[in-house]
């Protein structure tokens, strides 16, 4: 029979200040200037023979990406003739450029891997071929007359390669799939999941063994496990939200004669249903992470368990795994335990009916839920307290604005809002960090392998460009040679009131390195803890599966072993340039060395794996939404709008609009007749003749030029005050651009071919679209495409 009630904590100790991170979105920023610095940093001897993997650009150049980790090595136009993107290569390096980076040429094809590629087909001069809808692979493939099935003139295909390109002969293919008109409802995420080779189907043996799975918990479900259901959990989530991973209980207690709290964390039992090796576990593992996209969801699960046995549903029992935490007036977890629990969430409340009883306990609302008010003020006083902790501690917390894109039935942009986070977001966000916290603590002190999520902080390189950019900027940084959390925290606190405050922020972020799943614990720096992993998501993150797996093998006393999954060979690519790079580091050291065991290598491919999954979905979803920013604003040609200037790069301002936080280029030939330089310490546009000034935080008003659907590109240019378009610098245009200052928003310009382009402006205008969205922590900014992301 299940045991009733909650029990006497089983008390694992803590170590004070353990450990949180921050989902990958909260320390993305634009790569492409790293990307620049890395592709140029000279490594490679002449007449030295390499393998990689070829990275094309759509400027028709490319690169090979080493396998031994060394920087990428850059690829002519001419090389980039008989190879296509993805290809893996043996390449020769045959000179250096007069700055010593180092070029090659293509000795050998080991491998071309079989890729759909998505494309519009048209036809010129009566030959078929098909316009590749991600410009890196460079060349349009040729249709036979036979070859293009159903599809017609200007219709969105995915082609299969059936002859590859040489240096001089295209490469053929036919039509394997047609998705439909370009303009068609869903267009852009039927594309986006094929471009990013986002599984979106599941295995018919996956959906036989969902079909066999019970449609809600059984009495035999429940034997063994701590009955909870007497207990008022709820849930805290979006308007929106499908599946709810997490519910929360929270209720004063005493710890050694103290005031204290006592918070439950229950998370989804998904690992229950999920058999390590099932076909459920291994379209699981393939997919990694579920793929948020407005309007539209691709789970990692079917279904039936992410959205019903899974799910933590109102009024409805379900299976859970428990971290039962006791946290002191101070923040700090001073026990906690885990153990398998069914519990009954007693209601289902989403951010805004929390926030309305919190800033009301006698309203509406709060009358609505009256028998549930005092579980929320005292999970609002447990959040006071691990707030407190999170102070002391130092951890980096940036306030930003992020938004939320609103469609209409047929899926085009209704507008674009910005997203509130309120008390109640902040509230579960800390449950949640201490819950994970407590998960990788308990993980160590039992020395079991798992997947850590991994923040470190910033390289030397960053580390002597952040402090050339705060000295320029007169910011008194205090960052030491080894930087911590509290100093960028300090930092971030001092400039909130200037004027350049977003600017400043920015570059604090762009300095720090991503978030990664890795079996080497290094802790996180954003949020200074010294350890930290995920727990809470596991219906929409395979690492939170593996790590409750972990637990429940630390819990019965044995250890878990990764299944044979299989695993794609960009995740073993990486394995392989990484642990070169940590051999040729370690080499160098006068520290013995280990050859890692086939357990830790299994362990590590599998954070790989996932790390780079993740990341393929933050680009489709990111893709989709600059997508929908064109067409949104392609109903707006010719429009004047209020905006802010948001970045300055070498190439020109990025401007982002009041109304519709929707950000565009006014390119660096829109600036008038003078010679402007771009100042990388300070990061802004300097006029040699004028002295006219660039930089971040000017108000602007702008008209919408040109946009580019098929290069996700947005133009301005600058309108005078009296409504008149200008690209010329007035005086007025001055006090506008002079303001405070913020870093550079680098994007990669090309020239590929725009065929469908909506213009008022000259054909040879560069503009990008620029989709980044600084974030300041996992959870606090990038609250899961459906107001739920919790690290």
């Amino acid at each position: 029979m299940p045991r009733k009630g909650l029990e006497p904590p089983r008390c694992y100790s803590l170590v004070p200040e353990t450990s949180a991170s921050t989902n990958s979105a909260t320390w993305a920023f634009r790569k492409a200037e790293d990307s620049i610095k890395q592709k140029t940093t000279p490594s490679a001897g002449l007449l030295e023979t390499f393998e990689g993997t070829v990275e094309g650009h759509r400027d028709g150049h490319g690169f090979v990406q080493r396998d031994d980790g060394q920087v990428d090595v850059y690829l002519p136009p001419n090389e980039m003739r008989a190879v296509i993107h993805r290809d893996r290569v043996v390449a020769r390096v045959t000179r250096l450029d007069r700055k010593g980076r180092p070029e090659a040429r293509v000795v050998e094809i080991v491998d071309r891997p079989q890729q759909a590629i998505i494309g519009r087909l048209l036809q010129e001069s009566g030959v078929w071929l098909v316009a590749p809808e991600d410009r890196r692979y460079g060349q349009d493939i040729l249709i036979p007359k036979g070859a293009t099935g159903n599809a017609q003139v200007g219709q969105v295909v995915v082609v299969e390669l059936t002859e590859p390109p040489s240096l001089f002969g295209q490469p053929v293919g036919r039509v394997k799939e047609v998705l439909g008109e370009m303009d068609d409802p869903g267009m852009e995420i039927e594309i986006a999941v094929r471009k990013y080779n986002v599984p979106h189907q599941f295995s018919s043996a996956c959906l036989s063994l969902a079909a066999e799975l019970p449609s809600k918990v059984r009495a035999k479900d429940a034997v063994g496990r701590v009955d909870l259901r007497d207990i008022p959990l709820v849930t805290i989530d979006g308007e929106d939200a499908r599946d709810f991973d997490d519910a929360v209980y929270c209720e004063p207690t005493t710890f050694e004669k103290q005031k204290a709290w006592r918070l439950l964390v229950a998370i989804a039992d998904v690992s229950y249903y999920v058999e390590t090796g099932s076909g459920i576990d291994i379209d699981a593992y393939e997919r990694a992470t579920s793929v948020y996209f407005p309007r539209r969801v691709i789970p990692m699960l079917p279904e039936k368990l992410s959205n019903g046995l899974c799910s933590l549903n109102p009024l409805v029992d379900r299976l859970c795994m428990v971290c039962d935490m006791i946290i002191d007036e101070e923040g700090q977890v001073q026990a906690y335990q885990f153990y398998e629990a069914v519990m009954h969430s007693h209601a289902r409340f989403t951010y805004t009916d929390v926030a309305a009883i919190l800033s009301n306990t006698r309203g509406l609302q709060a009358a609505k839920y009256k028998d549930r008010v005092q579980d929320l003020i005292h999970l609002h006083d447990v959040y006071t307290c691990l707030l407190k902790g999170r102070e002391k501690r130092g951890a980096v917390d940036f306030e930003t604005t992020e938004t939320q894109i609103i469609c209409d039935d047929s899926g085009r942009i209704e507008k674009i809002v910005p997203r509130v986070r309120t008390q109640a977001h902040r509230l579960i966000e800390e449950a949640m960090l201490a819950a994970n916290v407590c998960s990788a603590d308990f993980i160590l002190q039992a020395k079991h392998p798992a997947v850590f999520r991994v923040h470190e902080g910033p390289t030397p390189e960053k580390r002597e460009t952040l402090k050339n950019y705060l000295k320029a900027m007169g910011v008194a940084s205090g960052l030491s040679d080894n930087p911590t959390p509290g100093q960028f925290q300090a930092i971030a606190q001092a400039s909130k009131d200037r004027p350049d405050a977003k600017q400043i922020h920015s570059m604090l972020l762009r300095s720090m390195q991503q978030a990664i799943y890795t079996p080497a614990n290094s802790g996180h720096f954003g949020l200074a803890y010294p350890a930290y992993t995920h727990f809470t998501s596991p219906i929409r993150r395979y690492p939170d599966l593996l790590v409750h797996r972990v637990i429940k093998s630390i819990l019965a006393g044995k250890r878990y072993q990764l299944p044979g999954l299989p695993v794609p060979g960009e995740a073993h690519v990486k394995l392989a340039r990484r642990l070169a790079a940590q051999s040729r580091l370690k080499e160098t050291s006068s520290l013995p060395t280990q050859k890692p065991t086939a357990e830790q290598q299994a362990w590590e491919a599998a954070g790989l794996h996932c790390s780079a999954n993740e990341r393929r979905a933050d680009e489709a979803s990111r893709d989709v939404e600059a997508w929908l920013k064109c067409q949104y604003m392609r109903e707006h040609l010719g429009e004047d709008f209020s905006g802010t200037v948001s970045g300055v790069t070498a190439f020109g301002v990025f401007v982002t609009l009041d109304a519709m936080y929707v950000e565009g280029l006014v390119h660096i030939t829109e600036l008038g007749g003078d010679y402007f330089k771009f100042d990388e310490t300070r990061q802004e546009l300097r006029g040699e003749r004028t002295g006219i000034r660039y930089s971040v935080g000017a108000r602007v008003r702008v008209q919408v030029s040109r946009v580019d659907l098929d290069g996700r590109k947005i133009d301005f240019r600058w309108v005078q005050e009296d409504g008149t378009v200008t690209s010329d610098i007035s005086s007025n245009s001055k006090k506008l651009a002079s303001a405070a200052r913020r870093p550079a928003m680098p994007a990669k310009i090309g020239k590929a071919k725009n065929r469908t382009t909506s213009s008022a402006l000259r054909p040879g205008a560069k503009s990008t679209l620029s989709n980044t969205k600084l974030v300041a922590k996992d959870s606090a900014a990038k609250t899961k495409k459906k107001s739920k992301n919790r690290h």
